[in-house]
């Protein structure tokens, strides 16, 4: 058998790929993913706030991007933008050096379809993801909030640590893990799933990337929001001037809360933004960090083995 003949699977790495491709080409996937989109996710924050100002109120994503535009400026949607930069490029990178070590130690990498290798992967380098992201990502709602006072990321930061403690930082950390976890779970089943069937040879194929990853960054976004509802309740609970909610401890409390003032229809707050920025975020990352890791272990794959 020659070279020719030989398919390398490019996303099953080489041995002799180094550590720092998979951190690289996941770093640069998590500043996309999160930066490309973020106006959407400032509207799917405000469209959750349980108890909103008559200002902040909205029909809909374009309704309130109109609003916010208009009434407070269209820089306000970029407010708390930093925090995401500065968090998702570590997280993200922790994130994919994480699932791609888990993936091949759990066969993910063998021939064939392995949702179940994939799936648990993800909830492998979630729970390492958002153990580093959740203060940046605290710091981020806090500011995207109607009437936010807070002038920069260090600003809220140290504001947030005086008034409530360290705890603030980390008191959505169990609801975020309950949501990110199936969240990414479903996410990388249904985008390792599609890119096999859209790709059966494995080779680099940016549209496969975009296609897989937006499929299923929508459905596990669509899966998730009652869980987001109440991690966003959680992370801005600081802000608010509701008693209840400024006590609200967990995930159980969260949930009853938002049923006994908007039923049903309070945990599908948000949906329509949050699918609507998953879609394209989850294709920008996937198609970048496919991108990233083919391009930083292109000349790896050049020095494997030739099989007689």
């Amino acid at each position: 058998m020659t070279q020719a003949e030989v398919d390398y699977d490019y996303e099953a790495l080489p041995e002799n790929a180094p550590l720092t491709a998979c951190l690289l080409a996941g770093a640069i996937a998590g500043v996309a993913e999160h930066a490309v989109m973020y106006p959407v996710d400032s509207i799917k924050t405000r469209m959750q706030i349980l108890a909103p100002t008559p200002q902040a109120m909205y029909s809909g994503v374009f309704n309130a991007a109109s609003r916010i535009s208009t009434t407070e400026g269209a820089r306000t949607l970029w407010r708390g933008v930093n925090s995401v930069i500065m968090g998702a490029g570590p997280a993200h990178a922790l994130y994919f050096a994480t699932y791609e070590y888990a993936k091949e130690s759990f066969g993910g990498n063998a021939a064939g379809h392995h949702p179940v290798a994939a799936a648990a992967a993800g909830a492998c380098a979630t729970t390492a993801h958002d153990a580093l992201m959740n203060p940046f990502d605290v710091i981020k709602q806090r500011m995207q909030v109607h009437g936010s006072v807070y002038r920069s990321v260090m600003d809220c930061a140290s504001k947030v640590y005086r008034t409530e403690g360290l705890r603030a930082f980390y008191i959505s950390y169990p609801t975020t893990l309950t949501m990110t976890i199936p969240f990414k779970s479903i996410e990388i089943a249904t985008y390792e799933y599609l890119r096999k069937v859209l790709n059966p040879t494995g080779n680099y194929d940016p549209m496969t990337h975009i296609m897989a990853g937006g499929v299923a960054g929508a459905a596990a976004a669509a899966a998730t929001t009652p869980l987001d509802v109440a991690k966003t309740l959680l992370q801005t609970r600081g802000e608010s001037k509701d008693v209840r909610i400024r006590n609200c401890n967990g995930l159980v409390e969260a949930w009853r809360i938002i049923y006994q003032r908007q039923g049903l229809a309070g945990f599908a707050k948000g949906l329509q933004p949050r699918v609507l920025s998953h879609m394209p975020s989850t294709a920008i990352c996937w198609s970048v960090y496919e991108y990233g890791k083919w391009f930083f272990t292109r000349d790896n794959l050049d020095k494997q083995p030739i099989l007689a």
